[in-house]
């Protein structure tokens, strides 16, 4: 068993993966004055005993670094995980730790698309895989390298983010686009080959401008879209897909098991009526429902 939770943190992004193995993974980090002691505390909480902690962090944009500085006090983030660049900001604290942590050889892994590393997709006999896997970015290609140009000249950000999934054996498949944008994601499309999956974080917290192309969506077949917490009149609500929406929902937290995912809320009023009802108590909030995942499908039917 183990624990995707999307926390619900305004504009921004901010996740954690609560592996089956001895792993712990933090994606991207937007905490505010007000609550990021609470969620640090859970995050201590819910890594305690893990033997690897790691930090993704897809860009740095302010709202998926803010309180990077704090985090990194309270957690001492030795692997930090980051698309290899040289992005320029003006003057910020955060940045500035965003910088330093990239720069450090002795805790930043970059990450490229097939890349791999003791224990984010490899196991031995002191620990096994976390599942992580790199899809993009291709750093052989030019729309790549003019990613990152536009990134060192202080352009833009959004389009040096990785694309990465997290698999569980015979459970589900999650995938991560960070803030890539519709327009550069057409233009890779035919460079970036997509499994099935379970669960899809929708790129630029849902928006309009980062809605995923059509090719893609039908290769990936979601089961379910999270869409986040961007305002309402700038989301894309992927008519024809299953959604669940973070700005009604709250935290999302989804408990990954064989063939399984149930699925979690902080919102008590809030619902769906695509998944299954699977008998679920409420140890992670408001009980909404599980979907069956493509993999553990599968073994059934070839049982």
């Amino acid at each position: 068993m183990s624990i995707v939770k999307s926390l619900s943190v305004g504009k921004g992004d901010m996740f954690y993966i609560k592996h089956n193995s001895d792993n712990f993974t933090i994606i991207d980090c937007k905490m505010s004055e007000e609550n990021k002691e609470t969620i640090v505390a859970e995050l201590k909480k819910e890594s305690a005993g893990k033997g690897i902690t790691r930090f993704i962090s897809t860009h740095p944009d302010e709202d998926h670094i803010c309180n990077l500085t704090y985090l990194h006090q309270k957690m001492d983030l030795v692997n930090f995980y980051c698309v290899k660049n040289e992005a320029t900001k003006p003057d910020d604290t955060d940045f500035d730790q965003y910088c330093a942590l990239r720069d450090d050889p002795n805790r930043a892994f970059y990450i490229y698309k097939g890349c791999s590393r003791k224990w984010m997709n490899q196991t031995d006999e002191e620990r096994e895989t976390s599942g992580i896997h790199i899809l993009w970015p291709d750093t052989k290609i030019d729309l790549h390298q003019q990613a990152l140009q536009d990134a060192k000249d202080g352009i833009s950000w959004n389009n040096i983010c990785p694309i990465f999934t997290y698999s569980l054996n015979e459970g589900a498949t999650v995938l991560w686009m960070g803030d890539l944008e519709t327009g550069f994601m057409e233009e890779i499309k035919d460079s970036v080959q997509l499994p099935a999956v379970d669960i899809l974080f929708a790129p630029h917290h849902g928006r309009g401008s980062g809605t995923v192309p059509s090719d893609w969506l039908a290769e990936m077949n979601p089961g379910l879209i999270v869409i986040g917490e961007a305002p309402s009149q700038h989301l894309n609500y992927y008519a024809g897909y299953n959604t669940i929406t973070q700005n009604s929902a709250g935290d999302i937290t989804f408990e990954c098991v064989t063939g399984k995912v149930h699925a979690y809320v902080s919102n008590w009023t809030y619902s769906v009526d695509f998944l299954e009802e699977d008998g679920q108590d409420y140890r992670y909030g408001n009980y909404i429902g599980t979907l069956r995942t493509k993999a553990g499908n599968a073994a059934a039917a070839g049982a």
